[in-house]
Formats: C-alpha cells, sequence, structure tokens
C-alpha cells in the first residue's frame, strides 16, 4: 500500500439552474408591484385573514370558554367520569384532539386558498395578449 493520501473529490448536488421558466401574468404583475399585482395580494391576505379569525373564534367559543362555564356552573367541578373530573377530562384530554383538528383543517384550507390564488393568478392574460 501506498502512503499517498487519497485525492479529495468535491461532492456537489443537481445543478440550482432551472430551465427557463414562463412565468403567468399575474405573477410579473406581483413582482412588479402594480396595481393588478395589489388587488391579488390583497385578495390572498383577506382570505388568509378571514380564515385565521374563523380558527381563532372556533378556538375561543370552545377551549376559551371552559373556564367561564366552570365558573358560571360551579357544580360542574364535582362532576365525574370514571375516577376523573369533567374539568380534569375537558381541559387536559379533549383539549388536545381538538386543537390538532383545528391545525389540520387550518392548514388544509390555506393550502386551499393559496392553490385557488395561483389558479386566478395563472388564468390572468396580459394586455397585449387578449
Amino acid at each position: 500500500m501506498s502512503d499517498e493520501p487519497q485525492p479529495r473529490v468535491r461532492v456537489t448536488g443537481p445543478p440550482r439552474r432551472r430551465a427557463d421558466v414562463v412565468r403567468p401574468a399575474g405573477a410579473r404583475e406581483i413582482d412588479a408591484e402594480s396595481a393588478l399585482g395589489e388587488v391579488f395580494m390583497r385578495s390572498l391576505l383577506r382570505e388568509q385573514l378571514v380564515l385565521a379569525l374563523q380558527v381563532i373564534a372556533a378556538l375561543g367559543l370552545t377551549v376559551g370558554l371552559l373556564p367561564l362555564v366552570f365558573h358560571l356552573f360551579p357544580s360542574l367541578g364535582d362532576v365525574r367520569v370514571g375516577p376523573m373530573p369533567v374539568a380534569w377530562l375537558l381541559l387536559g384530554v379533549l383539549t388536545y384532539p381538538w386543537l390538532v383538528l383545528l391545525g389540520w383543517l387550518y392548514i388544509r384550507r390555506a393550502e386551499s386558498n393559496e392553490r385557488d390564488f395561483a389558479d386566478l393568478v395563472g388564468s390572468v392574460l396580459p394586455e397585449d395578449d387578449r
């Protein structure tokens, strides 16, 4: 065996340059920050804001009101389901699946909003092509 070390080999990933991609006219409007691009972005942001407010309202009307319910009806603190108090069951066990479900629904609807937005932006033709 020889005492010469093996030459180093440079490892790189796949080429990062993409082929020329034709961008939709709506995307060019957004990049150029034109009035039409502003309308597109405002519509997406409004949809996402409405969705976020809906999720927050659902969370507030369910989990957020539980302490108020237990305050207004203190006898609920004595109710048990098996060996576990109802308050522990609601706040400590059932809250987490509800949060997971809300998160899953939020992500699903947000992605749907973004797909609809991409379809809208892709369907816009420049003035020259109309």
